[in-house]
């Protein structure tokens, strides 16, 4: 038995689920996206990097994809907090799997979008420091979902969570 599944055998109030995942956005609605946005064009200059600034386009690009990815991670983690009754993290994870709402999209909704929100704010920026920084975190979260965080799914909802990989993207949402 996982840790992970130890760990979903205790289900906690709303309440500690809505602190503890607040704490937790400190990371990474504010911080990462500080790092990206105002880090990102200080190391660029440090390092003589060239920008990649196109003047309001930058603007226009990188907010859209701010606000398309904060809306989907901010939809996937409301979801989380209710209909499953746990938190994105994996130390008070969902107790139940879920498959509608931003999950009928994709699996990893929240993931989805922060890396567009994270991508939104290096385009604003025109950081390349920036940009290779959320490559660089992509990849790293998309090895911790492939390698822990579905063994662990398959682990608690066995065919369930089967029959929805199956069906249902990954990473980029399906737009039906």
């Amino acid at each position: 038995m996982s840790h992970f599944y130890q760990w979903a055998q205790r289900e906690y109030p709303l309440a500690g689920r809505i602190a503890v995942t607040g704490l937790a956005g400190l990371l990474f609605a504010v911080l990462i996206p500080l790092v990206v946005s105002v880090g990102g064009p200080r190391i660029d200059a440090a390092l003589h990097l060239p920008n990649f600034r196109f003047g309001v386009v930058n603007y226009v690009v990188g907010v859209a994809l701010a606000a398309v990815g904060f809306y989907f991670a901010l939809w996937a983690i409301a979801w989380q907090l209710t209909r499953g009754r746990g938190t994105p993290l994996p130390v008070m994870p969902t107790q139940t799997l879920l498959t509608q709402g931003p999950f009928r999209y994709c699996r990893n909704p929240m993931s989805f979008g922060a890396l567009t929100a994270y991508l939104g704010f290096a385009v604003a920026a025109g950081t390349i420091f920036g940009a290779v920084l959320v490559v660089c975190l992509s990849t790293l979260l998309i090895l911790y979902l492939r390698r822990i965080e579905e063994s662990e799914l398959v682990e608690r909802f066995g065919e369930a969570y089967l029959s929805y990989k199956r069906e249902v993207p990954f990473l980029i949402p399906r737009i039906r």
